[in-house]
């Protein structure tokens, strides 16, 4: 996905914002300050899972995006893309969870749009969202302001949507209250903002889990992480799925995760103001950044041995949103 991105779009559409390639473009707007603007689309299947629907997913989705780029989230656009035939009553049971959502986001949908397609033609219902929010002035996150020996921090639970989805498919005979941890996490993020101002990145854990987010800020940092894996929370029954189909739970996506990179002075700070959250009880420091003389990912098991965590490449779990 990431060849794809860059050799067709990035090349096509070249530009200063564009090619930052962050959750959201950051836009200075004349009076109106700095603005970070986003879009995304949900293809989700099944379109309901445990903890959540394609409604629910697609404004968390858009909102986090804004909140990891030092954004308050103001206003979405929501367009739908419905097939001839779809439920009416599933219809409105979407609606109902993206109004639910946007509420709990705070942020206003302010415009949208709606088709109706041939049978055949969609699964259902496909969603896209946009989303635009502010950014204060003295609020300053990028890979580019990541320091030697700043603190890596996680939010909680990895690789419960991912593995939700599975469950929820029926593909397999595995049974499991898991659900998804789909959550705005801009109410969090605004928390952490407030007693650390000089955070220095943020990135949420979506397609490619906790190991892309990690690989992709290396590379644009250049520097090296070091992560302790016994100190990032997984799920038993997380653990499980994954281990009997032989997939890595950091390669697992998330929609209710984030990491969090500041300076080792204020990790306690925000550790705690995390961890007094309800989107961030089970934070943990996983890593922090350190002197390797090239940009990986290493992985401290919990032997004590040592491995690199590479970007996860193949096929991924398909359509976690």
């Amino acid at each position: 996905m990431r060849n794809l991105i860059e050799e067709i779009f990035v090349s096509a559409f070249s530009n200063d914002i564009l090619c930052e390639l962050g959750d959201s473009a950051v836009i200075r707007s004349g009076s109106a300050g700095k603005l970070a603007f986003t879009t995304d689309s949900f293809v989700v299947k099944p379109l309901f899972f445990r903890g959540g629907d394609i409604g629910r997913l697609a404004v968390c989705g858009t909102v986090n995006d804004l909140a990891v780029a030092g954004a308050r989230p103001r206003f979405l656009s929501v367009s739908m893309i419905i097939e001839e035939g779809f439920p009416i009553s599933l219809l409105k049971k979407i609606t109902r969870s993206v109004t639910a959502a946007a509420r709990e986001a705070d942020v206003v949908i302010a415009t949208g749009d709606t088709k109706v397609v041939e049978r055949g033609a969609a699964e259902g219902i496909f969603i896209t969202t946009a989303g635009v929010g502010d950014i204060p002035e003295h609020v300053s996150v990028g890979p580019e302001r990541i320091d030697v020996g700043d603190a890596v921090l996680v939010n909680g639970f990895i690789g419960d949507h991912g593995v939700a989805l599975i469950l929820g498919r029926g593909e397999y005979d595995f049974k499991s209250d898991l659900e998804s941890d789909v959550a705005p996490l801009a109410g969090m993020i605004e928390s952490i903002l407030m007693v650390c101002p000089g955070l220095h990145f943020m990135r949420d854990l979506t397609r490619g889990g906790i190991a892309a987010a990690l690989n992709e800020v290396a590379s644009a940092s250049g520097k090296a992480i070091e992560v302790d894996e016994a100190a990032i929370p997984v799920r038993h029954e997380v653990s499980a799925v994954c281990h009997l189909l032989g997939i890595d739970p950091l390669n697992i996506g998330n929609e209710g995760k984030c990491i969090i990179i500041c300076p080792a002075r204020d990790c306690d700070t925000v550790l705690a103001v995390m961890q007094r959250h309800e989107y961030g009880r089970t934070a943990a420091v996983i890593g922090r950044v350190i002197e390797y003389g090239k940009a990986v990912v290493i992985g401290r098991t919990a032997i004590g041995s040592k491995r690199i965590i590479d970007m996860p490449s193949g096929r991924l779990l398909p359509r976690i949103c």
